[in-house]
């Protein structure tokens, strides 16, 4: 029955089902690309342009490095810890051709946080940025790490520039602490030692993991969700598959300034974009608005993957605003949702509507995304081919088409389960191959979903369901808002109230005042907020989604109230 509903939802030219057994393994997907698109470029970062044939001429000499000079097997963990670099998807897709299994790792982790990602996971080696170096000094010792390879930002780039950047960044930024990995080896000297030495290609199954990528670091320990290579490959033919003829083979330009180690870039440009053949211009640091703006400039790019914040952020820049958006054809949103006014301001300033999609990482991520020809701001879609989606209530019963309750997923990009942690993975995932998301939904009748919060998110306000996704989107509305979250706080009168936080626009000057009557007019009673508080900032993840979670631990702990519990 299910099956049958979501069957006539697809746009004309777009087939409700893809082959997931389409390629045997990611290896597959890359030897065809680079052979194809050969003399296309791939990826781009600081002034120097990868074609597909030197992604693959490169990617095999960090392979044949690795099988030659190292005792890493077929099945051992790499640790990949880089920012948007050349050097990224040279290590990423080396590691694949050898055989190993990618551990995707942020850069901006603690020690703490690495000691645990590569004890749980068992990395045996460790790809870093020297600017990181000192940490990895201090953990790898703890871990069974026993191959460290370091490599400084301009390293692939022509000798002189490669000298003059790191330098400055070294001596000038000091943006790299001493450190001391005499067993360490230079990139560089990967590629050097790994040139014209033969590489034994891999040849997982399918069912083999190719990816081990952490998640919920802000919800308990980090697990490592297992995904596969028929995982990654279905969903970069599912991702195919929904941009239809919007996104052309081998000429588009798209612009990456997602983390690549975080699942929705990693996917999106690593994976689907490589299968047919497109140009990834990579944002190293996208915080640095000026710097990325610059770069902005200087491309005709037809398409823009990005999140709410980031939208927002652009928006209120000048420069961006003034930037030639005449080739610009797409923009996907992800990893928050969307708030409708970022979504009109950007529409408003680039002329290009956001399509936004639906995902986790458990799902390699992308589950749902309104399709191009047909988007519904609001909404986060339809299931992608091959994905049935339903929504269920807390006693676990399928409920009717516009009734609320927590959305689940299956299909061929389900991750397997989560590393080592049975018990995790069977709370997640049923016999039949549902994943549980967490997020509360509805589907409409025309089969495209709303999103309308976390299921641990929701506030009860005397008996009343509330979610923060619409307080902030109303709050959005108010000029001056910059950014904004609303969370619940223990109430002894309505068991929880609301407290909003609220980062204002530079050179704007809000009042509770002026936040309350917004609130009073826009929406019911029980959903005003008891309590405003402004910020200069919002505690975000690396991608920038604000961490509500980590608000709501502050407000506990000032009562003298343990954290919220994962």
């Amino acid at each position: 029955m299910i099956e049958d509903f979501w069957k006539d939802k697809y746009p004309a030219g777009i087939a409700a089902d893809i082959n997931p057994d389409e390629y045997p393994n990611i290896q597959a997907v890359l030897k065809q690309s680079c052979q194809r698109f050969a003399n296309k470029p791939a990826f781009s970062n600081l002034g120097k342009t990868l074609t597909y044939g030197e992604l693959y001429e490169l990617s095999g000499a960090f392979a044949a490095y690795l099988q030659q000079h190292t005792d890493l097997q077929p099945g051992d963990r790499i640790a990949v810890q880089l920012p948007n670099l050349l050097q990224y998807p040279i290590a990423v897709f080396g590691a694949i051709r050898a055989g190993l299994i990618v551990v995707n790792t942020n850069p901006l982790y603690t020690a703490r946080e690495m000691e645990h990602q590569f004890n749980d996971s068992g990395a045996k080696a460790l790809v870093c940025l020297a600017n990181m170096a000192h940490l990895a000094e201090a953990v790898v010792p703890k871990t069974g790490v026993k191959h460290v390879i370091v490599t400084e930002v301009a390293d692939l780039l022509p000798p002189l520039k490669r000298l003059l950047i790191n330098s400055v960044i070294k001596y000038v930024k000091k943006m790299v602490p001493a450190f001391n990995l005499p067993k360490a080896i230079k990139f560089n000297d990967v590629l050097s030692k790994g040139q014209g030495q033969p590489v034994t290609e891999a040849n997982p199954a399918s069912s083999d993991v190719a990816v081990l990528q952490y998640t919920g670091g802000t919800t308990g320990v980090a697990k490592g969700a297992m995904l596969t290579h028929r995982n990654l490959v279905a969903n970069m033919l599912q991702c195919k598959a929904l941009m239809g003829s919007n996104l052309n083979e081998g000429c588009e330009i798209l612009i990456t300034p997602l983390p690549l180690y975080h699942i929705y870039a990693f996917t999106f440009h690593c994976m689907a974009m490589m299968l047919i053949g497109n140009h990834n211009i990579l944002i190293s640091n996208p915080r640095d608005l000026p710097a990325m703006v610059k770069e902005l400039s200087k491309w005709k790019f037809s398409g823009f993957v990005g999140l709410n914040t980031l939208f927002v952020a652009l928006c209120n820049n000048e420069a961006f605003r003034k930037l030639d958006f005449s080739a610009l054809k797409i923009t996907l949103s992800g990893g928050m949702a969307l708030q409708l006014a970022a979504a009109e301001r950007w529409k408003e300033v680039t002329g290009c509507p956001i399509c936004e999609g639906y995902g986790m990482t458990e799902t390699s991520p992308v589950a749902t995304v309104n399709p191009i020809q047909n988007i519904q701001i609001g909404t986060i879609g339809i299931p992608v081919p091959s994905t049935l989606c339903k929504v269920i209530n807390d006693e676990g019963v399928e409920q009717p088409l516009g009734e609320i309750g927590e959305l689940c997923v299956k299909g061929p990009q389900v991750m397997k389960g989560y590393w080592q942690r049975q018990e995790a993975t069977d709370e997640m995932l049923d016999s039949e191959g549902w994943l549980k998301t967490g997020d509360i939904a509805l589907i409409q009748p025309d089969g495209y979903m709303r999103i309308v919060d976390r299921k641990k998110d929701m506030i009860l306000v005397s008996g009343f369901n509330v979610y923060p996704n619409e307080l902030e989107d109303v709050l959005a509305t108010l000029p001056g808002v910059l950014q904004c979250a609303a969370i619940g706080v223990p109430d002894e009168k309505s068991g929880e109230a609301i407290k909003i936080f609220i980062v204002a626009k530079p050179g704007v000057t809000l009042t509770k005042e002026q936040v309350m009557t917004h609130m009073r007019a826009n929406v019911t009673g029980y959903k005003v907020p008891k309590a405003v508080e402004f910020r200069d900032a919002l505690p975000t993840t690396n991608v920038g989604k604000i961490l509500r979670r980590e608000l709501r631990d502050e407000e506990l702990k000032k009562l003298g109230l343990k954290k919220v519990s994962a």
